[in-house]
């Protein structure tokens, strides 16, 4: 009976040795980042799904910020600059194992076209599908527009995904994954799409998991309960470089950091008072202290990263409080007993909103009121939801918010700046109450200018003007935490936000 009892033992021992987990590309790669979604409208919401890698665009934007062929495998534009034509690219498949056709593509692009998002600020006359061509027209010739077809909001989805008033109830694209389940706000999964018209996903499932606080997915990514966690804070650098089961990435991108105005508020409504703030602001110790990203430090709107927009601003690369005290003595304000500014009888108070999804902001709109206050200047904080920005730019009752833009969701800003400028009311993310006839003549030419080297002049034009009037007072690059756990090789990262690149990553063995 020992000896049997023995075998027994030795046979489980040896099979222990020998067996293996079962194979990764059965397992599930866990995504966490901070942002809900309601919906699946692509207008909305479309940013999930596009990162997601479930719908895509006519064109992508590759590794060197070109513009690159995806569900359009080329396209040409007429000598008048009129007419756009778009060559579908054959064989890709949706997820319900129907074919991609220049009429469905036509479809959704029409959908776009009637819900809010950047394709509104084409001049588009029609959209028609010809044969495997999708062929569109405009009023005048517009240069950004394959930019526009890389937009998420712009994917491509097929016609049975939409109910009878146009809303997407059943979303189905062409990507490397179908969406198997969503619990909104927070939770997504997807699988591998076996019929996927390009390179095939390693990895069978994905799931999201939208959460607020930044320190609880940093302890999901510490844990391994997460494999990979977007949108860190800056404080947990030193805890997640010190973690044994993961690999930090830090990643510059095209978004930045900035203050928007309330550019009508009788405080904020001349362009001294917003050179002032933006002269108090001691933004290499923001970058250093603070976000702990030396070099991050902006003083203009637009990255290096978008080539024809940014400019050398290094005249004001210092803090000059002397001179900020100057010009807003020009415009009447002289300090109280208190040290706080005032004019006609008002103190120079002002609220400030932020939200804490992206962590980094409350603390930077702290050092901000911090630096604000040596100049005299009281600076309320209001921590709120992010939804609270565009509904107080409505109401009017926003004074100034602390807020990250992406100015690279598209390979090319100008479109999303005449989305932001298109009113003098402006939009929810980008300015209030301000316009420029001299700038938005600038984005009509550059809309309508073929030639690349006066195009790189004229951007280069409307980027000095922002930065002489303010409108947005740029405070920081932004740049992306990553945690990814140490069992999953392949990753890279997107600085367009486009997508996660998740079908490029497998675990390892």
């Amino acid at each position: 009976m020992k000896k049997i009892l023995l075998l027994v033992i030795v046979v489980a021992a040896g099979a222990l040795v020998f067996w293996k987990p079962s194979s990764p590309a059965s397992q599930t790669l866990a995504i966490s980042g901070p942002f809900e979604f309601n919906s699946q409208d692509m207008s909305k919401d479309g940013f999930l799904f596009s990162r997601l890698q479930v719908v895509e665009s006519l064109v992508g934007i590759n590794e060197q910020a070109e513009l690159s062929p995806l569900l359009a495998e080329s396209w040409q534009q007429s000598a008048d600059g009129l007419n756009w034509v778009f060559n579908i690219r054959p064989g890709v498949k949706f997820h319900d194992g129907s074919l991609l056709t220049a009429e469905a593509v036509a479809q959704s692009l029409n959908l776009a076209l009637s819900k809010p998002g950047v394709i509104r600020q084409v001049p588009v006359q029609s959209i028609q599908a010809r044969e495997n061509q999708v062929i569109i027209t405009l009023d005048r010739p517009f240069r950004a527009l394959p930019s526009v077809l890389a937009h998420y909001s712009t994917a491509i989805v097929i016609p049975g995904s939409f109910s009878e008033n146009g809303q997407i109830v059943a979303l189905q694209g062409t990507g490397p994954y179908q969406i198997d389940a969503l619990q909104p706000p927070h939770k997504a999964k997807a699988s591998r799409f076996a019929d996927y018209w390009g390179q095939k996903a390693h990895i069978e499932t994905i799931e999201y998991l939208a959460g607020h606080r930044s320190e609880s997915r940093a302890l999901l990514a510490q844990s391994g309960q997460m494999d990979l966690v977007y949108t860190l804070d800056p404080i947990s650098i030193d805890s997640l470089k010190a973690a044994n089961n993961l690999q930090l990435h830090v990643e510059s991108m095209p978004r930045t950091v900035l203050v928007k105005l309330n550019n009508a508020h009788p405080f904020l409504n001349h362009k001294s008072v917003r050179q002032a703030l933006s002269l108090a602001l001691d933004r290499e110790g923001i970058a250093q202290s603070v976000l702990r990203l030396p070099g991050s430090e902006a003083y203009q709107l637009f990255s290096p990263v978008l080539g024809a927009w940014h400019i050398n601003r290094q005249d004001t690369a210092q803090r000059h409080l002397e001179q900020a005290r100057a010009l807003l003595a020009e415009q009447g304000w002289r300090a109280n007993e208190q040290g706080l500014l005032e004019r006609d009888g008002k103190v120079f108070r002002i609220q400030l909103v932020t939200y804490a999804d992206r962590p980094e902001l409350p603390l930077i709109g702290t050092a901000l009121q911090a630096q604000w206050r040596e100049l005299g200047i009281d600076v309320q904080i209001s921590i709120d939801n992010s939804s609270a920005i565009p509904a107080k730019h409505h109401d009017n009752s926003l004074e100034m918010a602390l807020i990250a833009r992406n100015f690279g969701t598209l390979a090319d800003p100008l479109p999303l700046l005449m989305n932001d400028f298109a009113t003098e009311k402006g939009s929810d993310w980008g300015p209030m109450h301000w316009s420029s006839p001299t700038f938005s003549h600038l984005l009509a030419q550059l809309a309508a200018e073929p030639d690349s080297v006066k195009y790189r002049q004229l951007a280069r034009q409307a980027a000095g003007l922002l930065a002489d009037e303010m409108p947005l007072i740029p405070v920081t690059y932004y740049r992306q935490i990553v945690a990814v756990n140490d069992k999953v090789s392949g990753f890279t990262f997107d600085p367009f936000e486009i997508n996660y690149r998740v079908s490029e990553m497998q675990f390892n063995d």
